[in-house]
Protein backbone atom coordinates (compact mmCIF):
# COMPACT_ATOMS: atom_id res chain seq x y z
CA UNK A 1 0.00 0.00 0.00
CA UNK A 2 3.06 2.37 0.82
CA UNK A 3 4.40 1.58 -2.76
CA UNK A 4 0.89 2.74 -4.52
CA UNK A 5 1.02 5.72 -1.91
CA UNK A 6 4.47 6.58 -3.29
CA UNK A 7 3.56 6.02 -7.29
CA UNK A 8 0.78 8.39 -7.04
CA UNK A 9 2.66 10.96 -5.09
CA UNK A 10 5.19 11.08 -7.84
CA UNK A 11 2.59 11.52 -10.24
CA UNK A 12 0.83 14.17 -9.04
CA UNK A 13 4.29 15.87 -8.68
CA UNK A 14 5.36 15.50 -11.57
CA UNK A 15 2.16 16.32 -13.21
CA UNK A 16 2.10 19.42 -10.98
CA UNK A 17 5.54 20.43 -12.34
CA UNK A 18 4.96 19.78 -15.82
CA UNK A 19 1.87 22.58 -15.98
CA UNK A 20 3.10 24.61 -12.55
CA UNK A 21 6.74 24.54 -12.25
CA UNK A 22 7.11 26.86 -10.12
CA UNK A 23 4.34 25.92 -7.63
CA UNK A 24 5.83 22.23 -7.89
CA UNK A 25 8.56 23.12 -5.40
CA UNK A 26 6.46 23.12 -2.36
CA UNK A 27 4.84 20.00 -2.39
CA UNK A 28 7.62 18.32 -3.93
CA UNK A 29 10.16 19.52 -0.39
CA UNK A 30 7.25 18.90 1.91
CA UNK A 31 7.13 15.15 0.76
CA UNK A 32 10.93 15.04 0.81
CA UNK A 33 11.20 16.26 4.15
CA UNK A 34 7.99 14.13 5.52
CA UNK A 35 10.20 11.20 3.92
CA UNK A 36 13.63 12.19 5.30
CA UNK A 37 12.13 12.18 9.14
CA UNK A 38 11.00 8.79 8.49
CA UNK A 39 14.41 7.80 7.24
CA UNK A 40 16.09 8.99 10.52
CA UNK A 41 13.66 7.41 12.05
CA UNK A 42 14.53 4.21 10.76
CA UNK A 43 18.23 4.97 11.03
CA UNK A 44 18.38 5.03 14.58
CA UNK A 45 17.50 1.09 14.72
CA UNK A 46 21.03 -0.69 15.67
CA UNK A 47 23.37 -1.90 13.40
CA UNK A 48 22.18 -3.04 9.86
CA UNK A 49 18.66 -3.01 10.47
CA UNK A 50 18.83 0.84 10.87
CA UNK A 51 20.00 0.86 6.75
CA UNK A 52 17.39 -1.52 5.96
CA UNK A 53 14.72 0.44 7.42
CA UNK A 54 15.76 4.20 6.50
CA UNK A 55 16.70 2.50 3.22
CA UNK A 56 12.83 2.49 1.60
CA UNK A 57 12.80 6.28 2.90
CA UNK A 58 16.06 6.94 0.66
CA UNK A 59 14.78 5.84 -2.43
CA UNK A 60 11.18 7.41 -2.36
CA UNK A 61 12.63 10.81 -1.77
CA UNK A 62 14.98 10.38 -4.59
CA UNK A 63 12.19 8.93 -6.57
CA UNK A 64 10.15 11.88 -6.09
CA UNK A 65 12.83 14.60 -6.56
CA UNK A 66 13.52 12.80 -9.87
CA UNK A 67 9.77 12.80 -10.89
CA UNK A 68 9.76 16.61 -10.07
CA UNK A 69 13.11 17.77 -12.04
CA UNK A 70 11.61 15.51 -14.78
CA UNK A 71 8.15 17.24 -15.03
CA UNK A 72 9.68 20.60 -14.93
CA UNK A 73 12.85 19.16 -17.84
CA UNK A 74 10.05 18.23 -20.04
CA UNK A 75 8.18 21.16 -19.65
CA UNK A 76 11.38 23.00 -20.75
CA UNK A 77 11.61 21.21 -23.95
CA UNK A 78 8.00 22.03 -25.23
CA UNK A 79 7.87 24.98 -27.94
CA UNK A 80 5.19 26.87 -26.45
Amino acid sequence: MVIVGIIAVCVVLAVLAFFVPRLSRHPERGTQRTLGVGSRAGSKAPGPLGRLFSKPFRSSSKAVGSSGSAGRRARGHMPF
